[in-house]
């Protein structure tokens, strides 16, 4: 499984943002206002955040010899860490957006609007580093036997 990459997390947030400034464009194009997250949403990122870690760490000790741990747990807890991960970016994306929107209008938006899109995205990045600590909890460490040697001359050989 290859480790979430920083390109694919930079562009589900590029299109969140989009999404969440498109959102609040079209509710007050008919009349509507504007969408604020609930403030547990943040909380339920952060325990998100927790478990992706907690569930983790086992498979973290498993790897550094401190015990074994069933492979299809640590394939789980890599899928959840991965997909914590796609969350927190589209999440924090979400909020941006949201942010953007409230901001380039012509009056000033409501402090409780905007404290709320800041803890989203603040939890949502606290996601995504915790998402990504626990994807790197679940990758073995290269094995010397499997290792391409870099030079054919000294390599397999034995050379001096």
């Amino acid at each position: 499984m290859k480790r979430t990459s920083p390109g694919v997390l930079a562009v589900l947030a590029l299109f969140a943002a989009g999404a969440g400034f498109l959102l609040d464009h079209l509710l007050t194009a008919t009349g509507r206002s504007t969408f604020t997250p609930s403030l547990l949403l943040p909380v339920l990122l952060l325990l998100i955040a927790a478990a992706s870690v907690g569930v983790a760490v086992p498979v973290r000790r498993s790897v550094r010899g401190q015990g074994r741990i069933d492979p299809f747990r640590a394939l789980r807890a890599a899928t959840l860490a991965r997909a914590s991960s796609l969350l927190g970016a589209i999440m924090a994306g979400f909020a941006v957006g949201l942010l953007v929107f409230l901001l380039s209008r012509p009056i000033d938006p409501p402090v409780g609007s905007t404290v709320a899109m800041l803890a989203l995205m603040g939890s949502a990045i606290v996601l995504v580093a915790a998402a990504l600590v626990a994807e790197q909890f679940c990758t073995l460490p290269k094995d010397p036997d499997d290792s391409e040697p870099d030079d054919t001359a000294t390599g397999a050989y034995g050379g001096s």
